[in-house]
């Protein structure tokens, strides 16, 4: 485990230009009350305000992600409603979710991940991979065979940028159902990811947890020995439910 923690907002498909006074809020906050060694506070945003947050918002204490980007794996062409990461390094992005699992039902394959891996890397963007099952396969107890193949298949290809990627958990059947897997399960969950990137990879994983985070689980969540922060969706869109995870984890 790892000291800093890592508190990532990703705001899927929400957001306007007023809402970027949502993200200063949380800024303030960070300066005022919060030990800058003890977090890495990242907001992953549409593409439409993605631009304007870091130009208007003069941030220092949050960095900017992405929520994707494009698998074509060249930095400019005619791939129209495309955003390649060096697009992306231009607007000064710090981060890129790739492999979220809204994505992955949408289509995106094990190939095309890699490419958006290699991609990242190659224009300096640290890139937050996410793994997970769907309920099926948590019932049919062959999470972990799913997570490890994901794994595999995303970072084989990649061995020589492990240190430019962070995990992300994501069991799919808790994501916006407000159901999280128990501490216990979570714990040994992490415990066989971890074990497994060091075993095949050598790989010190930062490792995040993301499905129905907020301020009300954070405290038990908190518990989790081998997490290393969170990936946060619906709680991270109004600043009060985003700043009262952070507090109530570290109070």
């Amino acid at each position: 485990m790892h000291s800093k923690k890592y508190f990532i907002a990703n705001w899927k498909m929400n957001g306007l230009k007023k809402d970027l006074n949502q993200i200063l809020k949380v800024e303030n906050f960070l300066k005022k009350k919060v030990n800058p060694a003890s977090l890495n506070c990242i907001f992953c945003l549409p593409y439409t305000i993605l631009g304007l947050a870091v130009a208007i918002l003069k941030l220092s204490k949050i960095k900017v992600g992405s929520q994707d980007l494009s698998s074509e794996p060249f930095d400019f062409g005619a791939f129209t409603g495309q955003i390649s990461s060096k697009m992306l390094k231009d607007l000064n992005c710090k981060y890129t979710i790739i492999g979220h699992s809204e994505k992955r039902s949408f289509g995106d394959s094990d190939q095309e991940i890699n490419i958006k891996i290699n991609m990242a890397v190659k224009n300096n963007l640290k890139v937050i991979l996410c793994v997970g099952e769907n309920l099926n396969e948590y019932k049919n107890k062959n999470s972990f065979t799913k997570v490890k193949r994901q794994l595999y298949y995303a970072l084989n290809k990649n061995r020589k940028h492990l240190n430019n990627i962070i995990i992300a958990y994501e069991p799919i059947w808790s994501i916006g159902t407000g159901v999280i897997p128990n501490n216990n399960y979570l714990n040994s969950f992490f415990y066989k990811i971890k074990k497994y990137l060091n075993n095949e990879f050598k790989f010190n994983a930062l490792l995040l947890y993301g499905g129905s985070v907020s301020s009300k689980n954070i405290k038990d969540l908190k518990k989790l020995n081998l997490c290393d922060g969170f990936l946060i969706g619906g709680a991270s869109l109004k600043s009060k439910n985003f700043i009262d995870i952070i507090k109530n984890y570290y109070n």
